[in-house]
């Protein structure tokens, strides 16, 4: 709701998500600036810039003509990436049946990419002139490229942090809460070379039409944006209590399926356009992410005869 609002209102709607959760974790885990760190300051600044890094990338995609479903699709993809990263820097093998699903996958994905790259367009009048508006179009396409592009270091960056995050537990001890803090407080700074551009949405958001909700009575925007905040703060608290209990892979597993259910809302809600080639790629994608967690063996298994399981 808030990017069909004002299509631009990635960078504050994040921004208002690291404020909200800095300063709640200042009057909590921080003890207003008294409590002591438990992992190192070093540590945190790696940290910090995975995180911001791929939060801001995958907001700023939006601006590229990036559709919310090809965006949800694509971020599926984190999964290709974590396994990617992890063979790369972990050295880890895997067997062929979890390259197989990871192949299913990036196939989904990729066809999804290709249906969506069809319905480019970009808000603007109409040209008499048609080679004008070839050019236009062409122009249009070249920017969805910008996005792609985008979205694709978002996966890795976001990876990697992923990797970085499981080895820092398994190091310093689990801190849940602390490095949910840190890595929402110290970004903060990054976004003063923006603020032209968050004052600038800020008045959109205010200049929108009032709704009431609960009672209370607010332009439409403010109220998308802070119940984007509340909620987008209860997710990503629980994204980072999960990095401590589970390997990185498993986290990255559970939250591509939640993808998949707000994929499912965001077409059926917001009526997206999703023509046959999407669900192909989207069936694939989560056959895919079904058979790299086992879930299909062992569901098949369920339908096996014990005496034939002792055969074989």
């Amino acid at each position: 709701m808030v990017v069909k609002e004002d299509p631009g209102a990635g960078n504050l709607s994040t921004f208002l998500q690291f404020l909200f959760i800095a300063t709640v974790g200042f009057c909590t885990v921080g003890k207003f600036g008294t409590a002591k760190r438990n992992i190192p300051f070093k540590q945190y600044l790696l940290l910090v810039g995975f995180f911001w890094t791929s939060s801001v990338a995958n907001n700023y995609a939006f601006d590229f003509n990036i559709s919310m479903p090809l965006h949800m699709i694509f971020r599926a993809g984190s999964l290709m990436a974590n396994m990617a990263m992890g063979v790369w820097i972990l050295k880890k093998r895997y067997s062929v049946l979890k390259y197989l699903a990871v192949f299913m996958i990036s196939a989904g994905i990729a066809i999804c990419t290709i249906q969506s790259s069809g319905d480019v367009k970009a808000p603007r009048e109409t040209h008499e002139d048609a080679v004008e508006e070839e050019k236009l179009k062409f122009i249009d396409w070249l920017w969805w490229c910008v996005g792609i592009a985008i979205l694709t270091f978002a996966l890795f960056v976001s990876a990697r942090m992923g990797i970085f995050q499981e080895s820092l537990y398994s190091k310093h001890g689990k801190h849940p809460w602390e490095a949910l803090f840190y890595t929402h407080l110290l970004p903060l700074v990054f976004w003063l070379p923006t603020s032209p551009n968050l004052i600038n949405h800020v008045k959109i958001a205010l200049d929108t039409p009032e709704m009431v909700l609960l009672g209370i009575t607010l332009p439409r925007q403010v109220m998308w944006l802070i119940l984007y905040v509340i909620t987008q703060g209860l997710c990503i608290s629980a994204v980072y209590v999960l990095t401590t209990e589970c390997a990185s892979l498993v986290v990255t597993l559970t939250v591509t399926l939640r993808k998949f259910v707000s994929l499912l809302f965001s077409i059926v809600y917001f009526k997206n356009p999703f023509t046959l080639g999407h669900w192909i790629g989207t069936l694939l994608v989560f056959i895919g992410t079904m058979i790299f967690t086992e879930m299909l063996q062992k569901c098949v298994g369920l339908f096996v005869p014990k005496s034939e399981k002792k055969k074989q």
